[in-house]
Order: C-alpha cells, then structure tokens, then sequence
C-alpha cells in the first residue's frame, strides 16, 4: 500500500543533536470519494486516510475545508478532476438517498444517482480507475429475501429504480467496475435526522410528554456506517490488484429490526422509558412504498475474505447517539 522513503530526521538528547535518516511512509495509492460530506462518504473518507491512502473528498452544497467543490452534474468538471488528481480507486457515495425526497424532487434526484453516476463511471473507465458505486437493497421488491446478487430486481418506489439505472449505467459505461449495495445505515451524525436510524432518538425522548406509534412490520437491516466503509476500502484494496473483483456485491449486519424496534433497543441503551412507544402492525402510509423485507444474502463478499463482522446494532448506536444526550459524560460514568 505505502512506499517508503528515506528522510531526514532531527533527534535530540541532552546536549547532542544528530541528524537521522529514516524510513517514512508515503502513500502510494489515491482515492476519490464522492458525496464525502455525507453519512456513508465521512466514514469512508476516514477509513481511507487512517489507512494510509490520499483522499480527496468531494462535497457540493455542504463542501467544507479540506474537501473539494464540486458539482457532479457539471460533466467538464468531474472529468477535468479525475484527469487531474488521477486516482487508483473511485468511491461514488453521492446520492439522494431519502425516498420520499426522491418521489417529490424526481429530476435532481435522477440527475444525481443516473447521470452523475455514468459521468462518473465513463471517466473511470477511460483512466483505468477502479471505480465502486454505492446501491441499496430497495433494488429488491422484498417478497422473497434473502436476495442473492444474481437475483432479478424489482424496485418498488422510485429511489429503489434510481440506483438501479445508476447500477447499469456503471456497468455499461464501466465494465470492471463494483457495485456495493447496503440496506439502512446509522452512523456518527451531525444533527439525528441524518439517518432514519438515528432520527429514532426524537420519538425514545418523548417518553416524558407522549404516546407515539412506530412501524412494526418492514423489516430492516440497520448497518454501521464504519462497518461499510472497511468494506469499501477492502474491496479498493484487492479491486486494484485482481480484475475479478468486479459486478455486484452485497453488504449488511445481521440484526433484522424494524423501525419500534431499534427505538426499544435505542431506548434500552440508554436505560430510558419506552413504554410509550407503541408498535404499528400495518405498512405506514408514505409517499414512497418500502419493500416489507430486501434481506441482502452476503455470502459472496465473505468468501471472497472482504467481509467485516457487523458491530451490535445496541452497542453501535450507543457510540452514534450519546453526544445527543443532555450530559454528554453520561457514556464516561456508565461504561468506565
């Protein structure tokens, strides 16, 4: 992964200083990560560089120091930045990811996860990138998990059939590339409502003041955020090296839970009330429909040896939520 290198050291000691030269490590791989200021891209970001490779990360609207600006549905500029920084591996995690949004923004939202993607891909292809794109499991219509990556998909609502397109047209623009899909994700947040995992924690605190009713039949797959991106970075790794590590791969924890249920085990984390939550039995009413259960079989990634044992959904979340807590020493003085 790292090249070495030889510099020159200063060492000091009482009275002498000497100069040493000394092996230090240089990346030698690069990676460009769309959509880096995002739930999923922040971690991968971080994987990345706590890993010794060179990250550049791309943000638009909430682009922020240290990362790059840019417009992904500027095809001039997305091809001017490959050519330019020329990395080993592309990581695609920009998308509009939230369903309801993708029913009443149907143009940007199709803009970002089908053309951004084949712009993204084409350039990759034409660079020899080794180029990854994020998918999800709501490819799936969720009546006959768990689903294989040979399975024949069937997108329910309009994100699902989205990154679908945005999966063909990685595949036909970019050949060797890999596709990822994931179900729900939770991870470290800037405000809760970043995650629909997260965004939970609002309905476990109102235990105090009222009743509230959560989904108790789509059945989920909360995943770790930090979990996904070792993932990526594994497949970067061994993706770069052997041109087999290409097509679909599936990702997921093992937990199914639905939405009252991680609020129960969110609550229980915290050793809060839940009483007040109130399990409801029927599909809720939302503009997007949900499948009832895309359960993503991961078997292909675990042979292969490019797995990662998921974190416990209890004790994950723990880690996500407890900055959101009144006294923010509460994890010092329950766990140490």
């Amino acid at each position: 992964m790292n090249r070495k290198d030889k510099e020159l050291r200063i060492h000091f000691s009482p009275g002498h200083v000497q100069l040493v030269e000394e092996d230090v490590c240089i990346p030698s791989h690069r990676v460009l990560v769309t959509g880096a200021t995002g739930l999923l891209g922040r971690a991968v970001y971080k994987e990345f560089q706590n890993n010794g490779w060179w990250v550049l990360g791309t943000g638009y609207r909430r682009a922020r120091p240290r990362l790059l600006r840019c417009d992904l549905m500027d095809e001039d500029a997305v091809r001017a930045l490959v050519q330019d920084y020329k990395p080993d591996v592309i990581v695609h995690c920009a998308a509009e990811r939230r369903p309801d949004v993708v029913e009443r923004h149907t143009e940007a939202a199709v803009n970002l996860n089908v053309h951004a993607t084949g712009t993204l891909a084409k350039e990759a292809a034409g660079s020899g990138v080794f180029f990854l794109y994020i998918s999800t499991d709501y490819v799936f219509d969720g009546r006959n998990p768990p689903y294989g990556e040979d399975d024949s998909p069937n997108p329910l609502n309009l994100y699902g059939r989205s990154k679908l397109e945005g999966e063909r047209e990685t595949l036909r623009h970019c050949p060797g590339a890999a596709i990822l899909r994931v179900p729900v994700l939770y991870g470290e947040v800037e405000n809760v409502s970043e995650s629909a995992v997260t965004a939970l924690w609002v309905r476990v605190q109102e235990g105090a003041t009222e009743s509230c009713t959560l989904d108790h039949c789509l059945q989920r797959f909360p995943t770790d955020v930090r979990d996904v991106a070792t993932v990526c970075r594994k497949l970067a790794e061994r993706g770069i090296q052997d041109q087999s590590i290409r097509g679909i791969f599936h990702y997921s924890a093992k937990e199914r839970m639905t939405k009252y249920e991680m609020a129960v085990a969110i609550a229980q984390a915290f050793n809060l009330p839940s009483s007040h939550l109130i399990p409801l039995t029927e599909q809720p009413a939302s503009s997007a429909v949900r499948p009832v259960n895309s359960q993503l079989n991961c078997s292909r990634l675990e042979l292969l040896g490019l797995s990662v044992e998921p974190r416990l959904f209890k004790s994950a979340i723990t880690d996500c939520l407890w900055p959101f807590l009144p006294d923010k020493r509460w994890r010092q003085t329950v766990f140490h």
